[in-house]
């Protein structure tokens, strides 16, 4: 009995998966609107009345798929970051961005899902492992900054953030996390995001494919500014 319980729910597993994999598919091929469970049924040869089976709505679905794609995208930052030695500030933010865009690359359409095109009447739930990978890959790029503003501060004496200029919830975790880190330093790492995303979503939606041959030496070089901007030595290659 246990057996043919475990074959079920392997096959069940499987099909869960199967599912946000066509999800993501037509997602590449039409956009956010082309993710229904019709539709998916359809590519599926099951019926809409199966697929409800797995997920009740559409918005279980999608809930689900961005909490696995962006969990796979935290994972592959912070195991890069790690993969360096721990007082290697710059080594360990490089490896970060690259990491974001080896992923991005590898998982065009999950990155649009999580960064990129909203799904039209999508509301995401309170809490879930969408949100847990979220503030993950906050804490994880401030805490990169934080290795680093011994060496950037002298040049960001001049910022004149407070705590209230942003999220309480965001302000809470960082002071907790990281007693004594100034909110200019929380400015520096969302800036930070900002010139790792902004290139990645220019490559991705194809907005550089007819003016540069090598998005991936321009990604490199905007990241080698960044660990610069920061009083950092870029590590040797």
């Amino acid at each position: 009995m246990n057996e043919t319980l475990n074959r079920r729910e392997r096959l069940r597993a499987e099909t869960a998966r199967e599912i946000r994999t066509i999800a993501l598919k037509l997602m590449g091929e039409g956009g956010p609107d082309a993710i229904t469970l019709r539709a998916i049924a359809r590519e599926m040869g099951m019926t809409a009345g199966a697929i409800y089976g797995y997920y009740a709505t559409r918005d279980d679905l999608i809930t689900t798929l961005i909490g696995e794609v962006y969990t796979g995208l935290v994972d592959a930052a912070e195991a890069a970051r790690d993969a360096r030695p721990a007082d290697d500030a710059a080594g360990r933010l490089l490896a970060w961005a690259e990491a974001l865009r080896t992923w991005a690359l590898a998982n065009p359409q999950g990155f649009r899902l999580v960064y990129g095109d909203a799904v039209p009447g999508y509301r995401p739930p309170e809490g879930g492992p969408a949100a847990t990978a979220r503030g993950r890959a906050c804490a994880g790029l401030v805490g990169l900054i934080a290795d680093a503003w011994p060496h950037a501060r002298p040049a960001r004496l001049h910022a004149s953030y407070g705590w209230p200029d942003f999220g309480e919830e965001l302000g809470a975790r960082i002071r907790a996390e990281h007693p004594g880190l100034p909110p200019a330093a929380v400015a520096v790492a969302l800036r930070a995001w900002g010139r790792m995303h902004g290139l990645l979503a220019l490559e991705l939606y194809g907005h550089l494919s007819s003016i540069a041959t090598d998005p991936g030496a321009l990604y490199r070089d905007e990241m080698l500014d960044l660990v610069g901007s920061l009083g950092l030595e870029p590590p040797v290659a």
